[in-house]
Order: C-alpha cells, then structure tokens, then sequence
C-alpha cells in the first residue's frame, strides 16, 4: 500500500473576519443569558430572562462544581479493562455536575439583514443534544456535542431588521461518557451574514497534485450556493506567502456544466514546504463576482506538504522518513474544563514542542477548530478522530444511541470541517468500538473509511484497536488504510505477518501512571497498584493491567522498521478516568498524562523528552532528596537524560557510574538507575558525560528545609487586553535557600488587581477536591499553578500570593491593546 503525492498539501479553511460588505463572520462571545435546569417557554422571544447568569461564551457550566460522587455514579464492568464483574466508580467521568439541562439566550442583531442576504449560525461544538431556536421556531438539533454543524437562519429572521432572539437548549445524560465531557456552549458560536449568492460553509477543498522544488500544482474547488441559471459569476482568486506578496492568481467563470461548483488550478513557484519543523502557511483570497458585483469574499490559510504510507518503510513527510512522535489528549483544559480558550491551548502545545512531541491523537472525537488552526500554526501532525462508540455500547447512553441515523452526518461535517488543514494527516474512525468482536462490526468499518475516502480520497484511515486476536482475525484490521494499535507491542511482529499493509501505528500507548512528584517504597513495576493516598509513584514502573511503561513501546519502536510511531496515553492528565482509583473517592483525574491537570511536568516528560527532543539537553533527577525517616534506607535514583551515560554523587561521594546498555531489560535501554542508594540528607548530584567520554552537564537536587516562601513564575510578561487571554503563573513553595520544599502542602491564596482577573488555579491532586475557580489552593507535593486572565482593557495586571507562614509574592504583567 502507498500514498502517493495525491494525498498531500491541504489548505486550511479559516472563519475569517468580515474581509468585505458580502461576508460578515460575528463571534458570539458575550450577553449570554444562562439557566441550568428546564424551563418551559424557554425559547420564545417574550420569556422574562432578567433573572438568569449573565456568561461569556465559550462556556462550561459544570466545571465550577462542587465535586461530588454521586454526580454520574456509574454501576458498570468495564470489559476492555478486563474486569470480570461491575463495581462503582464515582469519579469515572470527574465527579462534576454536568448531568442535565441548560438555556442559553440572547439577543441576535443582524446587520445588514435584508432581501437578498443569508444568515447562518455555526457551532464549534455543543455539549450535549442541541436544539437551537430562533423566534421560537425551532432551527435545528443535533446530538453529537464533539462535532461542529450549522444552520440556516434566513427564513427565522424578523424582516427588515428587526429584534431577533436566539435560544439553545443542552441535555447531557447520564453515563454518556467514560471522561469529562464538560456541558453547555463550550466552543464558539458564529453569526454568517453573506449575499444570497455565496460560497457556503466549510466551501472550499484544496489539494496540491505535484509538488516539485521549483512549483507546486495547487487544484482549488469552491462551492457556490443561491446561484441561478441566469447568473454570471466568476471566482478571481489569488495566493499570498507568509509575507504578503501575491505568489499566484486565477480568474474562473462558473462552468456551464456544473452550477454549483467551480474548479481552479494554480501554481505557486518555489513552494516553502509545511512540516513541524517549518510550519508554514499561504493564504488565499477568493472573491466571487456576478457580472461587476461582487457577492462574497472567502480567505484560506494553506500549506503545501506532501506525505507517503509506504509498505515495509513507513511513512515520510516532504520525502523524509519520520515517525510519529504523538500524544493523545482529551479535549478538557484542566481547570478551564472544557471551554475552549486559545491561550491555553496555545501553552499545552508550546509544552509539547518542548517535550519534542510533533503529533497528537484528538482522542476520541472531533477536536475544537482552535486546536487544528495552531496545529497549522505550531507544526503538529494530528489523527482526527471520530468516535469512541458505535453500535455496541460502551457506556449506558453514549453515542450507540445515535450511530444508525447521525454517524455519515458527524464523519461528513469532520471531514468537511478539517479537510484542508495542512495538518491533518489522518483521520480516525474509532477508538476501541466494541463492535471491533461484534458481528457486522468489519462492515461498519468498512462503510465509515468509504464515506471517509468518498469525502476526501487524499488521506488515509485508521482506527484504534485493543482487540488483537478479533480485529486480526475477523478483517478488521486488513480493511484499513493504516492498522493501529492500543497497547500491543510485544503482537507487532504477528501483525506484520497476518496483515496485507505491512506497516502499523502505535494508536495508543503506554498508559503509565504517576502523581507529580510523588514516590513509593519499595521501588518495584507494577500493574493496576493501589495505595491508600489515592497516589501512584512517579518512578514510572507502574502501569495499567492492559499496558506498559514506556520503555517496551520505545524498545519496539526502535526494533521495527514498518511501525511509524506512536501517540501515547496521555499529553496531559484529563478530568474523568482516575484508573487505578476508578472506585475509590476522592479522585476526579487521570494519571496517565506526561504533564499534570496544571500543565506542571512530571517526571515522564523528561524521560519522553531524552528520547523526542535530541538538540536539547535533557539531564533530570529523580526522586526528590528530602526524606526525613529515611536516613541509611535504599532510595534508587533515576537519570532520564540523551546523554548515553551519567556519574551519580550522594554528598560528593560517588555512587558509580552507568551506561545505557543494550541489555533484555527495556528500562537498562532507555534509563539511567542506580538502585541501591542509601539515603542522606545533603545533595544528590549527577554529571553527565558525552560519548568521547567527557563530562558535559550536571544537576544537583539539595534537602530541602522548612517551607519560607512563595516564588511565582509565569509563562508569559504581557497579554492581549482582549477579556480572553490567559498566563499561568506556577507557584513555588520554597525554604530560605530557593529550594523547592518537595512535600510542602501549604494553602495559598491569591489576589489579583489592574487590568486582569484570576481566572482559575490547579495543583495537579487528583484526590483534591478543592474548586478550581476559588481564589485559593493548597500546594501539591510544593507546586501549584494560577491563572490570570486578561481584562478588556489595556493596563498592568498584579497576582499576589500569600500563605500562613510564608513570606508573600507578587509578579506584575502587562495587558496590551490589539494593534
């Protein structure tokens, strides 16, 4: 199997701004009225809503809680974890208050509405069961609250301008989902106005056919709508670079033969190629004319890349073999729940590029549009994925209820949607769908990669199996365009074998959980280990009964050509799916992430970071050097460094020196470990030697003392003054030397004045149930982490900290207006 240079450079369709009087594209941000709870009348333009929560969308009602474990408390035996009979779990979906019904209402002003002009309304995303009203007259539903879908309004719109109101109505169910799944309006919601004659939503598709050093071939088709027979129209179309300058331009009268659709072909000269590395992007302008008028203008931000599946090789990007180096990630933002905000997103993958992470699995469904944009943006190669149900059920009402009569809908409007994003390298069609055993399941597939290929015939399929035996016996997985895999392998090599493609994704991998900063005596691996702090250690030898550490899936990666990567689980810690602690409460958060609910990293990261990120250096210690108790008792010390090997000193004593070795054991591969240190307060100290042997890098962790002080650290000096934008300031408990105090538990509260407002505050404690939006946390083993949020309004913004205790800090940053 090979995908050849047909499957390449996609261009990517952005909801621009009004660009000319023909298109306006209105964010409806703010005047939300809000209501949890069903209430008749709701809809309709009179209904008294003085009384309801004024909110900003995008918002997640449930994500202010409080905790709670009768909130979803799910009685279920969870068959792909290999459960043999059902128990309870309170936290399995985050102990949130999401089940239930919400309102929302406004007012919707319309400009320029009139004869002869459309309205339509877009939403991002909408959690769950969405019916939208207008006037009172119902426009639309629509059930799957992970997928984007639009409406037209025209015919609901008061004439002449006249006062419109725009009502939604949200039910999530119970035991819908297996994680948090936030609820309300909880991405963007938009306002097109356009001419009658218009090119409609998601109404472009971009391929590049030939791609060479000295031009590439770009073939653009464009929908038109509320065309007739008797127009005249033409599309003038012209292509910018990053700098602005026009690089190629057409001029196409709508083709007699087809009314609704034109084709155009253009050429770009020594086209700069998008990758990770070299994320760049075109823009295209499209104006579309009847006679001298024009009706609309439609931007497009683009890259042009090229990428194969190649059997035995794998897969290549601009002809260059790589692998996937990907996470999969829940669409929660931690303490933000599930409304989507730019600003965080933009940080979670400024940590990833730092990890040396170029990939991620929008695991298990559609991902918010502001992700794929600053995928585009940032460089990263994204699987978009679909759904984690089908037919079969996994949870009581998940999405099996809708499979029969929505599924080519929610594939249709996913790949519509994301189709010319030169990111988008794969799409997914499930995620450990039950139906992968169950009979008929091989055609459900088989049906789903069709209505996929149908759609968009320049990408290829793939789909996350756990069910090795099932899907390699019964087709399952010979059907697909790329087999993935959960978890499996020590089976790649019978895949390979049994399988026509001979090639293969690691789709999920890993599953190893820890707590940031977290360690456990004796340091042994482990399988589905429990403790009685609801913590799991952070020497990363504990794991899931159906996974591994990471060093097995490195150990394969690294042995078989034809695998091309892996996505493993997870980028972050998520809210919802507290395994090992699905049945015991308090605990509303995975531990499965690289980094926790905060963003703050764990020790993992650096370990993925030694291998991922190769021109930084990478030199971490681990654990921690403060146990009192432990004095004379064995504490094993891991190195996870790219260095190939490190000295360790216990007070300037040295405890030897080792190697990466070549050994059966995946960890002596990939870490650094000296197992049978004793324990001594003073300083642990590692010097790091390159491959000629010298000595190149170190790092010294100290004992710390008793707790004295805050120091706050942000990501970011300055914020736009736009109400949105956000800094997360990472709290430090320390002693009077600056040494983190490794198991400092201390309550900080926080004040925040000028031109900004705390936004929200997380320590990472998957057993805490302290409320994210309250101004106060307690530190989790010393670190904590707190958000400002930017003010409308240019100005300095001051967060303080203080303790009982503690000598307080503060930082200062800067709100700036847009220029």
């Amino acid at each position: 199997m090979r995908f050849s240079s047909s499957f390449l450079a996609l261009l990517l369709m952005v909801a621009a701004p009004a660009l000319a009087q023909s298109r306006q594209d209105i964010l409806l941000t703010s005047d939300w009225k809000f209501t949890k709870g069903d209430v008749a009348g709701a809809a309709q333009p009179g209904f008294q809503d003085a009384k309801w929560q004024t909110v900003r969308v995008p918002h997640d009602w449930a994500i202010y809680g409080p905790f709670s474990s009768t909130n979803d408390l799910q009685q279920v035996k969870i068959e792909q974890n290999n459960e043999k009979q059902a128990t309870t779990k309170a936290g399995r979906t985050g102990g949130l208050p999401f089940i239930g019904t919400g309102w929302y209402r406004r007012r919707l002003a319309v400009p320029g509405f009139g004869p002869g002009k459309r309205a339509e309304l877009v939403f991002d995303g909408a959690m769950s069961n969405a019916h939208v009203f207008v006037n009172g007259k119902e426009v639309g539903y629509w059930p799957y609250g992970y997928n984007s879908f639009h409406f037209d309004i025209t015919p609901f719109l008061s004439p002449g301008g006249g006062a419109n109101t725009l009502a939604v109505r949200l039910e999530n169910q119970p035991e819908a989902s297996r994680w948090y799944p936030g609820a309300g309006l909880y991405r963007n919601v938009h306002l097109v106005v356009t001419d009658e004659v218009h090119i409609p939503v998601w109404g472009t598709y971009v391929t590049t056919p030939t791609i060479t050093a000295d031009f590439a071939k770009v073939k653009l088709r464009t929908a038109v709508a509320g065309a007739t027979a008797a127009q005249s129209l033409r599309l003038d179309t012209e292509i910018r670079d990053a700098a602005g300058t026009v690089v190629a331009t057409t001029s196409t009268p709508l083709a007699a033969t087809d009314g609704q659709q034109f084709e155009q072909n253009l050429v770009v000269p020594q086209p700069r190629l998008w990758s990770p590395e070299t994320p760049v992007l075109y823009t295209a302008t499209s104006k579309l004319y009847a006679g001298s008028v024009l009706k609309d203008e439609y931007q497009t931000r683009f890259g042009i890349r090229s990428f194969t599946f190649e059997a035995n090789k794998g897969f290549s990007l601009n002809g260059q073999p790589r692998r996937f180096r990907g996470v999969c990630n829940h669409h929660d933002l931690g303490p933000l729940g599930a409304a989507i905000n730019p600003a965080a997103l933009r940080r979670q993958l400024t940590l990833l590029k730092d990890l040396g992470a170029d990939a991620i699995r929008t695991t298990h469904n559609m991902p918010a549009p502001e992700l794929v944009s600053l995928a585009d943006e940032m460089g990263f190669m994204l699987i978009v994925e679909s759904f984690d149900e089908w037919k079969k059920p996994k949870v009581k009402n998940g999405y099996s209820q809708y499979f029969d009569e929505w599924s080519e809908r929610d594939v249709v409007n996913m790949v519509h949607r994301d189709r010319n994003h030169p990111s988008v390298i794969m799409w997914s069609i499930g995620n450990e769908v039950p139906d992968q055993w169950a009979p008929g399941g091989t055609k459900i597939a088989r049906r789903l990669q069709d209505i996929v290929h149908r759609e968009d015939p320049t990408r290829p399929v793939t789909a996350g199996m756990d069910q090795f035996d099932a899907v390699v016996g019964n087709g399952f997985a010979a059907l697909l365009d790329v087999p993935g895999f959960n978890y499996k392998p020590h089976r790649y090599p019978e895949a390979y074998t049994k399988l026509p493609q001979a090639l293969m994704l690691g789709s999920e991998t890993a599953s190893t959980v820890s707590s940031r900063g977290v360690y456990k005596f004796p340091v042994v691996t482990a399988k589905d280990k429990k403790y009685p702090d609801n913590q799991s250690s952070s020497y990363d030898l504990e794991a899931c009964n159906w996974s591994q550490t990471p060093d097995e899936e490195f150990a394969a990666q690294d042995a078989l050509g034809y695998l091309m990567g892996e996505f493993v689980w997870t980028g972050f810690d998520y809210l919802g799916e507290p395994t090992p602690y699905d049945e015991a409460w308090p605990s509303h958060s995975s531990y499965f992430g690289i980094m926790d609910l905060a963003g703050l990293p764990k020790d993992r990261f650096y370990l993925y970071r030694s291998r991922w990120n190769p021109t930084a250096a990478t030199l971490h210690l681990l654990p921690h050097w403060t146990w009192p108790g432990r004095e004379g008792q064995t504490t094993p010390v891991f190195c996870y460094t790219n260095y190939p090997s490190a000295e360790l000193f216990v007070n300037g004593v040295s405890q030897g020196r080792q190697t990466k070795s070549s050994s059966d054991k995946p960890q002596t591969q990939y870490r650094l470990m000296w197992n049978e240190v004793k324990y001594a307060p003073g300083s642990l100290k590692v010097v790091a030697y390159d491959a000629q042997g010298k000595a190149v890098a170190e790092e010294e962790v100290r004992t710390a003392g008793k707790p004295h002080h805050i120091k706050l650290v942000t990501d970011r000096p300055s914020l736009a003054a736009d109400g949105q934008d956000l800094a997360y300031v990472t709290v430090r408990v320390e002693d009077a030397q600056g040494n983190l105090c490794p198991e400092a538990s201390n309550e900080v509260q926080f004040k925040v004045t000028g031109a900004g407002q705390f936004r929200a505050a997380a320590n990472g404690n998957a057993a805490s149930l302290e409320l994210f939006h309250e101004p106060r946390m307690k530190a989790f083993q010393g670190q904590l982490v707190a958000i400002v949020q930017a003010a409308d309004k240019a100005g300095p913004v001051q967060l303080q900290a203080t303790g009982k205790g503690l000598k307080s800090a503060s930082v200062t940053l800067q709100t700036t207006a847009a220029k």
